[in-house]
């Protein structure tokens, strides 16, 4: 197994871990911890790559799941962010009762239960919009309008995948069937015959260049291929948006939206004069797939912190409980990061554990004890969230605030 220890960047933290076990005294572990002042210089570093493109910033909520961060974030962005992207059609119907509007659904559902309410909220004036890539989703937005007396806003997405060798490769999510300008035109000519909805967007995101680290420890054999690979791809997105937006455009479309990106490529997306917005969520918390990304200048925010309950022998430590493993490709990447102290690394036969995790201690660890806190790093921003029932939230060396994040709301939406 790689040595994750070895495997960190430069990327840094201003918390150490005393300042953690300061922290954590007293509190019950396993926890999770919001450094809210790293988090604010993201929002700026974020804010500041968008300046002079006239571009706004929509924010992912996927990557934060917690009602009090994604009002932070937004406040802070100022007037250079502008609404949510959702993951789930009911997630958005309850960020709507928690006050937030201008929300963008960006993947599809036919459940009548979950798009009336959705339907009902735009027919009281909130800007709701939903993603849609064939006819049944339209006819599903359209019965929901329809039932609630208003009209349903939907974002058409556009597969921005990079298929080369005349699409024999695929490079990128497996999205939505509409792969052309003209694929996406003749659904806009069947959303003009459905009452209930109308066609004001077009989404495309490129998951191939946005979620793919160019400079990743745990795979570097295939670092030069997918920098190649991106090199390639980047160009080839900006001409199909270009294409759809001009052809949807002649067909009388008028697109309020053109959406694209992740903040993993904030700065080629913005470019594109085509787009409207970008969208961004995991560099805010700068989980630690991130660090793997070039450009980037995120410092880590979000944390988890396990109790050392066993010293099995004094070149290891076991924690209890752990095995918070990312989704995506399997990988060595989707382990969380053990981050501090220094020195400690994965067992290999065991890797992170559902209810207990051993750690090789490294020659330069710090001495450990029973009871004591090892800090974490989740490999994904808001999958953190779905292990907790709050954040402790820390501000200027304390903690601040604690706050329930969806699951402490009792809210489960995948």
């Amino acid at each position: 197994m790689v040595d994750v220890a070895e495997a960190r960047t430069a990327a840094g933290t201003r918390l150490g871990w005393e300042d953690f076990r300061r922290l954590l005294a007293g509190e019950r572990l396993p926890a999770a911890v919001v450094d809210l002042d790293a988090m604010g210089r993201n929002v700026d570093r974020i804010r500041a790559r968008l300046d002079g493109t006239g571009k706004t910033l929509r924010v992912a909520s996927k990557s934060v799941r917690h009602v009090g961060l994604l009002r932070r974030v937004l406040d802070r962005g100022g007037n250079g962010f502008r609404g949510l992207m959702c993951y789930s059609a009911e997630e958005a119907a309850f960020l709507v009762e928690e006050g937030f509007d201008d929300l963008f659904v960006a993947y599809p559902t036919l459940q009548h239960q979950a798009l009336l309410p959705l339907a009902r909220a735009a027919g009281r004036g909130a800007t709701v919009r939903l993603v849609a890539d064939c006819p049944e989703h339209l006819e599903a937005m359209g019965r929901a309008g329809r039932e609630a007396g208003a009209v349903l806003d939907a974002v058409l997405e556009l597969d921005v995948s990079y298929r080369p060798l005349g699409g024999r490769l695929h490079l990128g999510a497996r999205r939505s069937p509409l792969r052309s300008a003209a694929d996406v035109v003749v659904l806009a000519r069947a959303a003009s015959g459905i009452p209930g909805v109308r066609v004001v967007g077009l989404m495309g995101y490129e998951a191939h260049v946005a979620g793919v680290p160019d400079e990743n420890p745990f795979s570097p054999a295939m670092n030069p291929l997918r920098k190649a690979l991106k090199r390639l791809a980047v160009p080839a997105v900006s001409r199909l948006r270009s294409r759809t937006v001009t052809a949807l455009a002649a067909e009388g479309v008028e697109l309020r939206l053109v959406n694209g990106g992740g903040t993993g490529s904030l700065g080629s997306t913005a470019a594109e004069s085509c787009i409207t917005e970008v969208t961004a969520g995991s560099g805010f918390l700068c989980s630690h797939l991130f660090d793997y990304f070039a450009g980037q200048d995120l410092e880590p925010a979000a944390f988890f912190a396990l109790e050392i309950c066993r010293v099995p022998d004094p070149g290891h430590v076991t924690c209890a409980g752990g095995g918070y493993v990312a989704s995506g490709e399997p990988g060595l990447d989707r382990l969380p990061l053990p981050w501090l102290p220094r020195g400690l690394a994965y067992v290999p036969m065991e890797g992170a554990g559902e209810v207990q995790t051993p750690l090789r201690r490294g020659p330069a660890a710090l001495p450990l004890a029973v009871g004591d806190p090892v800090v974490f790093r989740h490999a994904k921003a808001g999958e953190l969230a779905e292990r907790f029932d709050e954040y402790l939230l820390v501000g200027g060396g304390r903690i601040v605030a604690r706050e329930p994040t969806y699951r402490g709301q009792g809210r489960c939406f995948l």
